[in-house]
């Protein structure tokens, strides 16, 4: 994909205050920043809580020593 560029930024602010005015910008401004905000935080929220069930998932399970098949006989000679 191609990057917008110097041009296509200077379309897109000459666009916005023709659509807005320049007295509604700065409100847009604060209200999109808001959004990314809590956007931000909220994904930051999930994150965290997603963290220890997986630490609780790869936990190593306790592993139990099987006993032997073999049976030794341990008496005494006569």
């Amino acid at each position: 994909m191609s990057t917008i560029g110097v041009p296509g930024i200077i379309l897109l602010v000459i666009l916005a205050l023709l659509l807005f005015g320049p007295n509604k910008l700065p409100e847009l401004g604060r209200a999109v920043g808001r959004t990314f905000r809590e956007f931000k935080d909220g994904a930051r929220e999930i994150i965290a809580d997603d963290a220890p069930a997986k630490k609780k998932e790869e936990a190593p399970q306790q592993v139990v020593a099987a006993e032997p098949t073999k049976v030794e006989d341990k008496r005494l000679p006569e």
